[in-house]
């Protein structure tokens, strides 16, 4: 077994859905709690504090990854942070957004410059916090379809779409634009930081798309592909995370350049289904469902990864991590448990427990 080291090149070929040398681990996020718990030091108060705390508290992050055989860091700023802070996008916020005079009023510009000031130092404290051979996967959070439901909650937008279409229109174009305005932003100062650019936008639930495949069509691909061909202008492989039964855009998806995808859920279909289907188009990360992770125990989680692997070997670029992201209510000792079996396999030298600092 030899010592791990970072090497973020790894991420990049599964991106570009080529097999990478080492198969790596991959997170969409990690939750700060989690980390402190098994680290035993603070992260979560750090990240309210000043660029010093900021930058410590991604050092941790940082040493918490390599820890557990990471080769790149979750990092993204969500644009719901200047719209509604996700008060729309979960169901209990205002409709910002009846008619087209909102859509002309609303401060654009203002919320755009809003953002840069707020979290310009997240982006400094992540880009000096990163040690030789790790970069981070993220860059502007929330996809389209999530930013429009902070400025008009689900329901509301399916009225929207069928009493006001010009709005409902309106409303796709200029959140597009404000999504491009903060890309070109972080690419600009920060495109050294991200090994992968993504962001997440669940597109669907169990059964279907949330909105019809002509809508998401028409509405929100056009507005993906013009992030997507930026991200490409700066030499980087784009990753889409999105929940949910979207088979019926999927080409549609990755006719618009997307070079890899996450998520997934075995209420839909196993990883592996979603490998075989589309593994030599695109790469493919995740493939350890969240209930697996929640509810069973670590030695099961540990069989279910030692089985997982080699179904899905020779498919083209895989990461493997969860199948949504290391949340508040995951299993610590079931994390461990994934990432143990997948160093395993790669033949890496267990760490020993890093200590507080």
């Amino acid at each position: 077994m030899t010592e791990f080291q970072p090497d973020y090149t790894h991420i990049v070929d599964a991106a570009y859905n080529r097999e990478a040398n080492r198969l790596p681990l991959y997170e969409h996020g990690f939750d700060p709690g989690v980390v402190e718990a098994i680290m035993g030091y603070e992260v979560k108060s750090l990240l309210t504090g000043d660029l010093k705390d900021k930058t410590e508290a991604y050092q941790r992050v940082c040493r918490f990854a390599i820890q557990h055989g990471y080769d790149c860091i979750p990092f993204e700023i969500c644009v719901t942070m200047v719209v509604q802070e996700t008060r729309g996008l979960c169901g209990h916020g205002e409709v910002l957004i009846n008619s087209m005079d909102d859509v002309n009023e609303w401060p654009w510009d203002k919320k755009a410059d809003e953002f840069i000031s707020k979290f310009k130092s997240n982006f400094d404290a992540v880009s000096a916090a990163l040690p030789p051979g790790m970069k981070a996967v993220g860059g502007i959070g929330n996809g389209l379809f999530e930013t429009v439901q902070d400025f008009v909650p689900f329901q509301e937008l399916a009225f929207l779409q069928v009493d006001e279409p010009e709005v409902f229109s309106a409303l796709w174009e200029k959140v597009g634009d404000l999504q491009y305005k903060l890309w070109e932003w972080a690419l600009t100062n920060y495109a050294d930081t991200f090994a992968v650019c993504r962001f997440g936008d669940d597109l669907g639930f169990r059964s279907s798309t949330l909105l019809q495949p002509d809508a998401i069509r028409k509405h929100i691909i056009p507005q993906y592909k013009r992030v997507i061909d930026l991200v490409h202008s700066y030499g980087k492989p784009f990753l889409l995370h999105s929940c949910g039964r979207i088979y019926d855009v999927m080409d549609d998806l990755i006719d618009a350049g997307i070079d890899a995808k996450h998520s997934n859920e075995d209420a839909i279909d196993t990883f592996d289904v979603w490998v075989k289907r589309y593994g030599d188009r695109i790469g493919n990360f995740g493939g350890v469902e969240m209930n697996l992770l929640t509810l069973n125990t670590p030695d099961e989680v540990k069989e279910y990864v030692r089985n997982l692997i080699p179904e899905i070997e020779g498919h083209g670029g895989i990461a493997i991590g969860s199948g949504n992201q290391i949340s508040s209510y995951t299993e610590p000792a079931n994390f461990i448990a994934m990432t143990e079996a997948v160093r395993e396999w790669r033949g890496d030298k267990q760490l020993d427990h890093i200590p507080a600092p």
